[in-house]
């Protein structure tokens, strides 16, 4: 009898668990222990926040990328291939859930296998993916594609196979020769109801939504399309290896990405503008005048996953900010951001150290994960890798509704809610039901002035969904409202569907409002509108005296904010997209002439040609001349077609103005009148002419030109066994070619050890524990660390400081200064020992202060005189010791 009220009261339960989740709720005392406190201890995390582990290498090696939905799912992509490995089936997403949410990880699921898993996105009852798709019969990659993963059944396992939303969102021929390094990552979606996309410069071509709309893309920005898969189009351009997007509650972006033109991998920290060019590589050097510069450039390292944090909860130091991974840095900074016209300056600040940190997320509660790559190397590794949780001290858990089950009324107050995660879901349920009474509602909340500005925001962007184009009249009214007009105006022109239905005044209003943030937006609405009688407007906008081309030979300010170089920017833009080339002509010789000259960089049009050589020989004006001569000299050449048969390698020619140029039909008339200008003056002019010669590439040779300072080539296919004894090929090879020199180079262990000792290795490191302990000991160096582990300490010694080992440096209460490994520690003594291993004993009682340093004693570079071969053969050297 008893067995039988046992069954019942189980069933019972298990019912109920169904019911309410279709899933058991077993708590779990199992605490993860890794990483191991050591660990966490040396660490330099914010006292007020509280740390702890929530996930291991045994369920997530190797995690890529990190979302958390907002009930508090964690979805974490495996990647067990890493950025250069090419094996196929070795990636899968795992969910992880605290069902009683005490911090410890009660059970997991394997939502989904696939490979290369590089954005995650839960949303509702669905998971937006974005990954590398692999062929089934050769078992290579094949391209990248963004799909969309449903679980209705709520039991942590997809429910099918994915609906593709955008095939083909990568280069096929570098995916299989290099790996996913430099390809399409991190996935967002903004409260405008789109998911954009940060795209790495291997660019993409023919990428395809689910309306058969094709796109191709030369290098790297921001793509977005509707959750849907329909509507495809860029947002901004000329990145690098941007690997996520932080979105804020008013649409601003933000990115963290490197750049390397040869001289290193620099973090650009980037407000992304809405049609925006930031040109990498091919404008952000010699033709810094024509972009928009990143805010701040910050030196060596490489960003990956971004949040904006938006949440009341957390402390205000933390909230409203960017907050932005840095996997080479091993930190989650904060870019404290300030207004600045209609874009910002920042502040940088250190906020969560994290061994090689690849991703950030928050649920609707305020509770914060974040993933850690912790050495896992290139290639991925099983027993590297972890997540974290992260509350702030005083963090009281606040359970978030089943969106589902509520009815629209809660659905509207939950978009007053005061964080971000809560206000997208409670719209995307809201967009799901597509309900008549609801559209009234979140209008009528629009319009409540006493709201805040971002439950507004969302309550416009969200009207405008559901409306479509019958909300156009309302949007217009609304408008009208100055302290919500920038996201009127953004909403009213965001559909390319519904634009011909918009009116322009409300933009032409907009283009004479003392908000900056307005006029921006009014100037890229005009653009998206299509309708080319208000061009006459947009030329009026003033090129202010900063537009100036760098020196000849000489580098732009690409990471300086330049505030009012935004709104000529953004009209050219315009301009150029509603092919505005009459009234750009027609503006020649009038006010507006620089804007026209300008935009005229963009249009090869005969027109064009014919206007700029009428006006110059019309003209008795040296200026006018020599800017119409480079402006024609600017559409000489056009930029080849992009088939991604060819990639610009880690260290691209950043000559510019194109990188793979072609001539047009308007070439050879160009030509000739250049030529015959160049006959026609004297010889003072040669300088001139040499200098348009070499920067716009035209090869004329009656012109001569003016040498350029050539960066190292880094070509992104190497024959390693023609080159692997040529002296200093490490030193011109990016770290992503080393790396994969070892696969296809063994090495000589014997060579290795005379290397260790010529190459100064010796100086600082110890092989056998009878030495003298100096820096890491290398005496088992290959238990720890793998081959590529072990090159990357060698080349970037700052990313893989060994724990217990960091830099020192010590001031002593005398004035005197130290800087070393500690290499030995009593209550109140230590022994500092510098790089050429000469030990100081000092007093505790004698320090003054004390610091670990974030970068490492050994200097970058040491092994750049290295062959290919020589490097493989001290890799191999370090790695038989164990």
């Amino acid at each position: 009898m008893n067995k039988i009220l046992v069954f019942f009261v189980m069933l019972t339960i298990a019912l109920t668990s169904c019911k309410n989740k279709n899933e058991n709720c077993i708590p779990s005392a199992e605490v993860i222990e890794y990483p191991t406190d050591s660990v966490l201890n040396a660490l330099n995390w914010p006292e007020d926040l509280v740390i702890k582990g929530f996930s291991g290498p045994k369920i997530t090696p190797s995690p890529a990328c990190m979302a958390v939905a907002a009930s508090g799912e964690v979805f974490v992509g495996v990647d067990m291939m890493g950025s250069l490995g090419k094996e196929i089936g070795k990636g899968f997403i795992k969910r992880l859930v605290d069902c009683n949410h005490d911090g410890i990880m009660d059970y997991h699921t394997e939502f989904a296998q696939v490979d290369n898993p590089r954005g995650i996105l839960p949303i509702g009852d669905q998971v937006f993916v974005l990954h590398t798709t692999f062929s089934d019969d050769t078992k290579k990659a094949d391209n990248m594609d963004l799909v969309v993963l449903d679980d209705k059944d709520k039991d942590g396992i997809a429910d099918g196979p994915p609906k593709v939303l955008i095939k083909n969102m990568s280069n096929s021929k570098y995916l299989r020769e290099r790996g996913t390094d430099h390809a399409t990552n991190g996935i967002q979606m903004g409260i405008d109801g789109w998911i954009y996309i940060a795209v790495g410069d291997f660019g993409f071509y023919n990428a395809t939504d689910r309306e058969g709309s094709k796109m191709t893309q030369l290098g790297g920005g921001i793509v977005r399309i509707r959750p849907d898969g329909t509507d495809m189009e860029v947002y901004s351009h000329g990145m690098r290896n941007i690997y996520d997007v932080a979105i804020d509650p008013f649409m601003n972006i933000f990115t963290r990405g490197n750049t390397n033109d040869g001289g290193g991998w620099n973090v650009r920290f980037t407000h992304q503008i809405q049609s925006g060019e930031y040109g990498y590589p091919i404008l952000f050097k010699h033709f810094t005048e024509e972009i928009l510069p990143a805010l701040v450039d910050v030196g060596g390292g490489s960003g990956t996953g971004s949040l904006f944090m938006n949440d009341d909860r957390w402390p205000e130091k933390y909230n409203n900010v960017p907050m932005m991974a840095d996997w080479g840095r091993n930190q989650l900074y904060i870019h404290r951001v300030t207004k600045d016209g209609p874009s910002f300056t920042q502040n940088e600040k250190q906020f969560i150290q994290l061994p090689q940190i690849t991703d950030v997320d928050v649920d609707a509660s305020g509770t914060m994960y974040l993933s850690a790559w912790d050495g896992a190397g290139y290639s991925g590794n099983p027993d590297k890798g972890y997540v974290v949780r992260v509350t702030p001290e005083d963090f009281t858990y606040e359970s978030f509704v089943d969106v589902k089950e509520v009815s629209i009324n809660d659905l509207i107050d939950l978009l007053k809610a005061k964080n971000a995660k809560s206000r997208l879901s409670a719209q995307y349920e809201l967009l799901q039901r597509q309900e008549s009474e609801s559209v009234v509602q979140v209008l009528e909340l629009a319009k409540e002035k006493n709201q805040a500005l971002e439950v507004r925001a969302a309550a416009i962007f969200t009207y405008a969904q559901l409306a479509g184009a019958k909300g156009i009249a309302e949007l217009v009214t609304l408008s009208k409202d100055a302290s919500v007009q920038r996201f009127t105006l953004r909403a009213l022109a965001d559909r390319k569907e519904f634009v011909k239905k918009v009116p322009v005044q409300p933009f032409l209003t907009g283009l004479k409002s003392t908000s900056e943030e307005v006029k921006a937006a009014a100037i890229i609405g005009l653009g998206r509108l299509g309708n080319p009688s208000v061009a006459q407007e947009l030329l009026q906008i003033k090129v202010p005296s900063s537009f100036a081309a760098p020196k000849i030979n000489s580098e732009g300010p690409h990471a300086t904010p330049n505030a009012e170089i935004i709104f000529p920017h953004l009209a050219v833009k315009a301009l150029v997209e509603l092919n505005a080339v009459d009234d750009c002509i027609a503006a020649l010789g009038t006010d507006n002439e620089d804007l026209a000259l300008w935009a005229m960089r963009y249009m090869h049009n005969p027109k064009v040609v014919k206007a700029l050589i009428e006006a110059y020989n019309d003209s008795t004006d040296e200026v006018f001349k020599k800017k119409a001569i480079h402006t024609l000299a600017r559409i000489y050449h056009k930029e080849a077609p992009y088939d991604t048969s060819w990639w610009w390698s880690t260290r691209p020619d950043t000559h510019g103005p194109y990188y793979k140029t072609m001539e047009w039909e308007q070439s050879p008339v160009i030509r000739s009148f250049l030529v015959a200008q160049f006959k026609a003056r004297d010889k003072s002019n040669t300088p001139f002419f040499a200098e348009l010669n070499s920067k716009y590439r035209l090869a004329i040779d009656a012109f001569g030109e003016v040498k350029f300072d050539e960066p190292k080539e880094d070509m992104p296919l190497v024959d390693f066994e023609k080159i692997k004894n040529k002296k200093g090929q490490i030193g011109e090879a990016s770290i992503e070619d080393v790396i994969l020199s070892l696969g296809k180079i063994k090495g000589n262990v014997q060579k290795g050890a005379g290397l260790f000792n010529t190459q100064g290795c010796v100086a600082c490191h110890s092989i056998n524990k009878d030495q003298v302990l100096k820096g890491p000991f290398m005496g088992q160096i290959g238990a720890i660390m793998n081959r590529e582990q072990i090159a990357e300490s060698i080349l970037k010694p700052n990313a893989s400081i060994s724990q217990g080992f960091s830099t020192v440096q010590i001031s002593t209460k005398g004035g005197d200064n130290y800087v070393g490994f500690v290499t030995a520690e009593s209550a109140d003594r230590l022994t500092i020992r510098n790089i050429v291993g000469d030990a100081t004993e000092l007093k505790k009682a004698d320090i003054a202060e004390r610091n670990e340093l974030e970068t490492s004693m050994m200097p970058a570079g040491l092994a750049n005189a290295l062959s290919f071969e020589e490097m493989a053969s001290l890799v191999a050297f370090l790695s038989q010791q164990k």
